[in-house]
């Protein structure tokens, strides 16, 4: 493709995005009042975080097994309150041994 032809893309792009983040600010001027859209609002980042990081968890790996089991000790370490950087390290650990165990295992 052309630069001609890849730019009204991303002028169309740049629009729908400025748009996006500009309508709430101009719409919403006053504090939401509604409990229920708050609180839809306030878990809107956390869902859309697990929604794409969960089916990359379990497809990064050479076995859904393995990586059922470094989510799971992801999943605890992070209910116990460690650090993000102890969690991530540990899930890394974890699904290098699992895949270590089954290949000595098969």
């Amino acid at each position: 493709m052309t630069a001609a032809v890849i730019w009204p893309y991303i002028l169309v792009m740049a629009g729908v995005t400025y748009l996006l983040r500009m309508l709430p600010l101009t719409l919403l001027r006053r504090k939401l009042q509604s409990r229920f859209l708050q609180s839809f609002l306030y878990y809107v980042p956390y869902a859309v975080l697990a929604a794409m990081t969960v089916p990359a968890i379990f497809e990064s790996t050479g076995s859904v097994l393995s990586a059922a089991v470094g989510f799971l000790a992801a999943v605890l370490l992070a209910c116990r309150g460690a650090s993000l950087q102890i969690v991530a390290v540990a899930a890394c650990c974890t699904v290098f041994a699992a895949e270590w165990l089954m290949r000595l295992a098969g």
